[in-house]
């Protein structure tokens, strides 16, 4: 399972004392829920490793997807939504065509009902993106381009926009990436997929309103995005980091952390936290609290002792009552967490890290 380390620890020490126009909390609840908690919106940033996938449960009962990781991670995407009984995906967004972003969205919209697909006007050569497009096709739906000024939601006091790409032309894919801003009365969060420093040069330019309580670090932290420029306007108070621990590239890059350090920024990363899951309530921010510590570890295997069901395809186990067990042929069983990850396998996302 995955361990708070000494510097989320520290974290959530500024967390505590931090004090501004949003309060940012420790949800000290044993079960985020989502759909059902009327008034709140849920935005899940899942640990896919050097991936991006964002899961958003919008307050008036709709759902968004931004991304879907790699391909080998689309198994675990399902197994996420699912657990928490979604079936359908109202607004998906594909934000480019890497493979990092758009690898699993092929079989997530095979497996859930699908509203609208927003994607830019940009292509690719790869097997990836001929899959996408094919299962896009095979379910009859439509792709909306995504660029700046598509309202996705407008009602009240929930807005959902796109504000990049501004745009036809780019160098770089990763500047076609559709940026939207997710404001939900007092609190927002700005989601960057791989946009970099033309892409928010651009959006500076443009004058859009990018202030905004939390911000998804653009292209895993790497030094061609997040510039100072950028960030002064944005001002988050926290930043989140899809990565991968020790992953080929080096991310997240020092200088974009030592910007966001500059500024005072607490930085969230999935490669320390795993899937990292932020609540509002539309004034006040709250963290999802992990409590398998380093420190009580141990203690929490021991409680959690029981039957686990493993799944022996995919290497995920499940707590017995998981809604979205393994075909029997499939299942091992183990008597504790502790037997499951020593025989290699991982925790199901959804049902074993909401449990403790």
């Amino acid at each position: 399972m995955k361990k708070l380390t000494t510097i989320f620890a520290l974290i959530i020490a500024v967390i505590l004392l931090t004090t501004g126009c949003v309060n940012v909390e420790i949800l000290n609840e044993n079960k985020v829920s989502g759909i059902g908690e009327k008034d709140n919106l849920f935005v899940h940033f899942i640990d896919v490793g050097q991936a991006d996938s964002i899961l958003i449960q919008l307050p008036n009962g709709s759902v968004s997807l931004i991304d879907g990781g790699n391909r080998g991670d689309a198994q675990l995407i399902i197994d996420y939504i699912r657990g928490l009984n979604i079936q359908k995906i109202d607004y998906l967004i594909a934000t480019h065509p890497h493979e990092d972003h758009i690898g699993g969205l092929p079989e997530v919209i095979k497996s859930f009902d699908i509203g609208n697909i927003y994607m830019p006007k940009v292509s690719a050569t790869t097997k990836t993106y001929e899959n996408l497009l094919n299962e896009i096709k095979n379910k009859g739906l439509k792709i909306i381009e995504g660029k700046s000024g598509i309202d996705i939601v407008s009602e009240g006091q929930l807005d959902f926009s796109i504000i990049a790409p501004n745009s036809s032309e780019y160098s770089e894919i990763n500047d076609y990436s559709i940026v939207a801003k997710l404001v939900y009365k007092d609190t927002s969060f700005v989601f960057t997929g791989d946009a970099e420093k033309p892409s928010e040069d651009e959006m500076l330019e443009k004058g859009y309103d990018l202030s905004a309580n939390v911000l998804k670090i653009g292209h895993h932290g790497g030094r061609t995005s997040t510039s100072k420029e950028f960030l002064d306007k944005v001002n988050p108070q926290y930043a989140v980091i899809s990565v991968e621990k020790g992953n080929d590239y080096g991310h997240p890059h020092k200088e974009t952390i030592e910007r966001l350090a500059q500024k005072g920024v607490n930085i969230l990363r999935t490669d320390e936290m795993g899937t990292i899951v932020l609540v509002s309530d539309g004034s006040n921010i709250k963290i999802k609290d992990f409590k398998a510590t380093e420190n009580n570890a141990e203690k929490t295997f021991e409680e959690n002792a029981g039957k686990y069901i493993g799944n022996k395809n995919t290497k995920i186990y499940h707590s017995e009552d998981c809604g979205s067990l393994p075909n029997k042929e499939n299942q091992i069983e183990f008597s504790s967490m502790q037997e499951a990850e020593n025989s290699g396998y991982k925790p199901h996302k959804s049902c074993i890290s909401n449990s403790n």
